[in-house]
């Protein structure tokens, strides 16, 4: 079965170049409909394919830079990116984003780059997986609160509502976003995309994991602008990323190419999904591909407090892990097509 492995010039490590394409592809999927780089489960799939964790990293950016300008590109078309919003938060991205970077150096100097990395991702997981799901609980108890007290349901009612405070704070300058429909301090927009861009270089994300929510609950997009401008962020982050990484000689420049050619294939389906899933139900998707995502990094971790358990441990990781990518692919494609045909039968239906 050696033919199913390739080597890896840079890391000197051989790969099971399959898992590559699977996590290309679905990524590209997965990334184009969340309004991600993908790289929350790229980082830990890489890890778990077998490249060092500081490999893992600087790899999926390099992939992810040239992914999400496809992906931009499209949801620029259907009115989703808020320009001026992304413009803003690149101040902050590129800034936290440099101090990470730097921060995983520094670990791999003192060698505990990657429990730290797995430790932090498994912390983020939870907690992003929480905020998600309360969201959702929190709504759905505001629509039976409304039915029972005979009132119509608000559609446009959210359940956590944290940006209502924060667009409260007025500190100059303040800034009128018509795509995303906000008027807040800037502040606000370049301390998310300054935190975002740091845990970007620390974990190897585009920031996407928790930008995406933050611009939902922290700012107060709209779902569908929330996915657009994330995306376009994605893109500069990784674009600046890649270039700081290979730089530092972290990249994996064999690995990228492969998985950036079913990526931007992937990225075409993902972004148009979003046309035909929107607000909560992309919302759900995302909180069950953040729990998937958090037991394949907790497998990983079992082994160094429990050794005899690295075999089965390493094969359920790097199933789940390409199980959810392939999955959730399935899913948001199976829905775009459905979509679709519901569009087309409504057009010839009208004619």
């Amino acid at each position: 079965m050696d033919w199913l492995y390739i080597l890896m010039p840079i890391a000197g490590v051989k790969i099971f170049w399959p898992g590559l394409i699977i996590l290309g592809i679905g990524v590209g999927v997965i990334g184009g409909f969340f309004g991600m780089g993908g790289a929350w489960m790229v980082t830990p799939g890489l890890n778990i394919l077998g490249f060092p964790m500081a490999f893992a990293i600087g790899t999926d950016i390099a992939h992810m830079a040239g992914k999400s300008l496809i992906s931009t590109m499209r949801h620029g078309k259907f009115g989703n990116v808020d320009y001026k919003l992304g413009g803003i938060m690149i101040i902050g991205t590129v800034a936290g984003f440099e101090i990470g970077a730097q921060m995983i150096m520094w670990l791999e100097r003192i060698g505990i780059v990657g429990p730290v990395v797995r430790w932090m991702y498994l912390v983020l997981l939870a907690l992003i997986a929480w905020m998600v799901f309360h969201d959702v609980a929190v709504k759905r108890r505001k629509e039976r609160e409304a039915i029972a007290a005979g009132k119509e349901v608000d559609k446009l009612a959210t359940g956590i509502e944290w940006h209502k405070t924060f667009h409260k704070i007025k500190i100059p300058p303040m800034v009128h976003l018509k795509v995303a429909g906000i008027y807040c301090s800037a502040w606000l927009p370049i301390t998310v995309s300054f935190f975002t861009g740091w845990l970007a270089g620390i974990l190897g994300i585009g920031g996407g994991l928790i930008r995406m929510p933050a611009l939902i609950y922290l700012v107060g997009c709209p779902t569908h602008v929330a996915v657009g401008t994330d995306l376009f962020e994605v893109m500069i982050s990784g674009l600046y990323g890649a270039a700081s990484y290979t730089f530092k000689g972290r990249v994996e420049l064999v690995a990228a190419i492969v998985m950036l050619v079913g990526a931007a294939m992937g990225a075409q389906v993902g972004s148009v999904a979003t046309k035909y899933i929107k607000g909560y139900g992309i919302r759900i998707a995302f909180g069950l591909a953040v729990v998937g995502c958090l037991i394949s990094v907790l497998l990983k971790l079992i082994p160094n407090y429990y050794p005899a358990s690295y075999q089965i441990c390493d094969v359920m990781a790097t199933v789940l892990i390409l199980g959810l990518v392939a999955a959730m692919s399935v899913y948001i494609t199976v829905k775009m097509v459905q979509g679709a045909k519901q569009e087309i039968a409504a057009k010839k239906g009208r004619v």
